[in-house]
């Protein structure tokens, strides 16, 4: 006879092995089969009734889990001196958890009672359940100060490298942490003002030269006067937080929503669902489900948070670390859609046919609990046939559904023709030193595109809703390119052998016959970034003006809260709309729009200055040591000072000077965008291949300057020397007319 083990031998065994909880699995682990497995099943729906487990699909998993961010209170060191903490928003029916603190040399002194918001890493042990690094204390919000570090005789003072600030903070002997003269070090206030009327630092971080990568992003966000201090009042509120109940909302907590996230995403605002529609007259059909975090509920009008997330606009991203627009208590933890936890969420359910157009929508208000937290690259794996213990369990019943409904939704979008640009997106791979160790170019999976299609799909749906209940909203929105820079599109196309029709309405269909026809080629990047270079930047508006892009009369931004104010007034609207609380779009909202509008469009390019001056210089670290190497590229830009060419294995610009392109004088022509030779009659021309020789590397300002060595497999010629800034007598319309005729001769080659 089969022996049923208990249910304490059960939940220990879950315990142990929490990625082999299926059904089937727990059978084989004490060898039930037949008959038991009856017995089996009935066990475990006892436990799943005393809440001490929960069922996901086919797998179960501890209900006693722990959301990543959570708040805790230290209870003290134990007889080894190790300091542990319990969790305050414990809502288990087992022993509460016991977290074991894992402080660095950094962190200030804590003793029991305090309150600190932690970052978790599930650790099963005798004595704990859990480890946790101090994210910060509760209640307090020391000001943060970046600068270079200069040493005295007792300790010594900070510089800011802000630009403008001349003020200078004092170092005790006892707080300097190790730092040198010299290093850029980042510290916060420690006190009163001391001797001299200087306010006192404690350092914090050493962060060494000012020169090296790890220092690039910190430069770039002061430089960029990128807020990165929350206020006290703000910290205090999302201190303040609780987790939001059911009451008034739409209990969505038996969906099986999924979040599908980046492998190392810190927070998850946006999770999803499909499945097909049960309505008999849309066969083929299928209804998504798309959830986004409610942040609506915690950041209400007019209040430290929202003054806050309103000034920032944006989170900004760089390779070693974020500036969120909302403090982490919030954009890690209440507002992030946790695998297990509940949380409070917007959620659309559109229904679309077999042909993936949308045929009608729904919001909600309310409660969900994500089954699963998966990124990318497993679930590509899993459709592939690789499907790993995580995903293997989802694969039918979620997994599948998600990829048939994005199959759909790929024959709407193929009809509908919006710009179908494939530029490669780099990953900068830095080691725990935040030096640079890798440049990677980003795959582009199908488990990346279905989750932008039901993104924009959730965006579209909420622009529709809101102009059809009259209400103020913020629009996204991308106009046609101006005649001027498709004109110059026009001329890369013509001097590549490719065809851009001229002389009608544009429409993203023309642009896209144009990225076919470079699709393969060698002057496939080339025109690529052409025609992004054509493209004007989208802003937002009041006013809609649709999206040119995307092919879009109406588009909202709706789906990413935690990271983008445009989305929080969009979520406001949708409450005040359908009169779900009080927390809706206010007056003051309302009489703001424009000047909103206008300030996040302008923290939007801030934050994108900042991150492109940080690739740049991270870049440029990373060839440092490379300087006199041979790389191959294509001439990506052409300028009257130089040349500026794409290196193929990293991705970055380098520029070759004009003063180093030989001894003869060149013309520059702007329409054709050519450099010729006035003696030796070399044409340079975009997306030629080419040799350059690195000469320079400044991680300061992120330049890097090469020497030109070949084209098109042909050796730089020298012209003769001629007498400094003597131009020879040439026209320069005939180096417009060899353009055009290379032009010519490269089209009948290829026909």
């Amino acid at each position: 006879m089969t022996r049923i083990p208990s249910k304490s031998e059960i939940l220990e065994w879950i315990a142990q092995n929490p990625t082999k909880a299926a059904k089937r699995d727990i059978a084989k682990a004490f060898g039930i089969k037949g008959a038991a497995r009856i017995d089996l099943k009935r066990l475990l729906k006892e436990l799943e009734d005393e809440g001490k487990l929960t069922k996901r699909r086919s797998s179960y998993r501890d209900a006693e889990d722990l959301p990543p961010v959570s708040v805790l209170e230290i209870i003290g060191p134990d007889e080894d001196g190790d300091l542990f903490a319990r969790p305050l928003e414990w809502t288990g029916k087992g022993p509460e958890p016991v977290i074991l603190m894992m402080l660095r040399s950094s962190d200030p002194a804590l003793g029991k009672g305090d309150r600190i918001l932690g970052r978790l890493t599930v650790d099963k042990t005798e004595h704990h359940s859990h480890t946790a690094r101090m994210i910060r204390r509760i209640g307090t919000n020391p000001l943060r100060i970046l600068g270079v570090f200069r040493a005295g005789s007792e300790g010594g003072r900070i510089l800011p490298i802000d630009k403008g600030a001349d003020k200078q903070w004092t170092v005790a002997a006892g707080a300097t942490g190790g730092a040198k003269d010299g290093e850029l070090v980042e510290a916060e206030q420690a006190g009163p003002k001391g001797r001299m009327g200087l306010p006192k630092a404690r350092i914090v971080a050493r962060l060494g030269d000012p020169t090296e990568p790890r220092a690039v992003s910190l430069i770039a966000i002061h430089q960029h006067g990128i807020p990165d201090h929350f206020p006290d009042g703000a910290i205090a509120e999302a201190d303040a937080a609780t987790p939001a109940g059911v009451k008034g909302r739409k209990d969505l907590r038996d969906l099986p929503l999924i979040t599908i996230d980046p492998f190392d995403a810190r927070d998850r605002d946006d999770a999803c669902y499909v499945q097909p529609d049960p309505d008999p007259k849309n066969e083929g059909g299928f209804i998504i489900w798309v959830a986004i975090a409610d942040v609506a509920h915690y950041v209400t009008p007019g209040s430290e948070l929202d003054i806050e997330a309103r000034k920032r606009g944006n989170s900004t991203y760089f390779p070693d670390r974020v500036v969120p627009m909302l403090p982490d208590r919030l954009s890690g933890d209440l507002c992030s859609l946790h695998e297990g936890v509940e949380r409070a969420c917007m959620a659309v359910a559109m229904r679309i046919d077999s042909h993936g157009q949308k045929i009608g929508h729904e919001f909600h208000r309310g409660l969900m609990k994500s089954v699963a937290s998966l990124n990318y690259q497993e679930v590509q794996a899993g459709m592939d046939g690789q499907p790993n213990e995580k995903v293997a369990p989802l694969m039918d019943d979620i997994i599948r559904p998600i990829y048939a409904a994005y199959e759909a939704l790929a024959k709407a979008r193929n009809a509908r023709q919006p710009l179908d640009l494939e530029l490669p997106e780099r990953q900068i791979i830095l080691d725990e030193n935040g030096k640079v160790t890798s440049v990677n170019f980003k795959a582009r999976l199908d488990a990346h595109k279905l989750i932008e299609e039901f993104m924009v799909l959730a965006n579209v749906a909420a622009a529709e809703t809101l102009i059809s209940k009259k209400s103020p909203l913020l629009f996204r929105v991308h106009e046609e390119p101006s005649p001027e820079k498709l004109d110059a599109l026009r001329e890369v196309a013509h001097a590549s052998g490719l065809v851009l029709a001229k002389g009608q309405v544009l429409k993203t269909a023309h642009l896209n016959r144009l990225l076919n026809q470079a699709e393969g080629t060698e002057n496939d990047e080339l025109i690529n970034m052409a025609t992004l270079r054509a493209m004007t930047q989208a802003y937002y508006n009041p006013e809609n003006f649709g999206h040119f892009g995307l092919a879009l009369r109406a588009y909202a931004h709706f789906t990413s809260p935690i990271r983008r104010y445009s989305d929080l007034i969009v979520h406001r609207a949708l409450i005040a709309s359908h009169g779900w609380g009080d927390d809706g779009l206010s007056a003051w909202d309302v009489e703001h729009l424009p000047d909103t509008a206008k300030l996040i469009s302008d923290t939007e390019r801030r934050s994108m200055m900042a991150e492109r001056d940080t690739t740049d210089r991270y870049l440029a670290a990373f060839l440092s040591d490379r300087v006199g190497v041979e790389m191959t590229g294509r001439i990506s830009g052409i300028a009257k000072f130089g040349v500026f060419v794409r290196l193929d294995e990293t991705g970055a610009d380098g520029m070759v000077p004009i003063r180093t392109l030989g001894r003869e004088f060149f013309h520059f022509d702007p329409e054709s965008q050519t450099l010729m030779g006035s003696d030796t009659g070399l044409l340079i021309t975009l997306g030629q291949r080419v040799t350059v020789k690195l000469t320079e590397a400044a991680p300061v300002t992120g330049g890097l300057i090469v020497e030109l060595l070949t084209i098109d497999d042909r050796a730089m010629p020298r012209g003769p020397s001629r007498g400094r800034g003597k131009p020879a007598r040439r026209k320069v319309g005939s180096a417009r007319k060899k353009a055009a005729k290379t032009a010519r001769k490269v089209k009948r080659t290829r026909r």
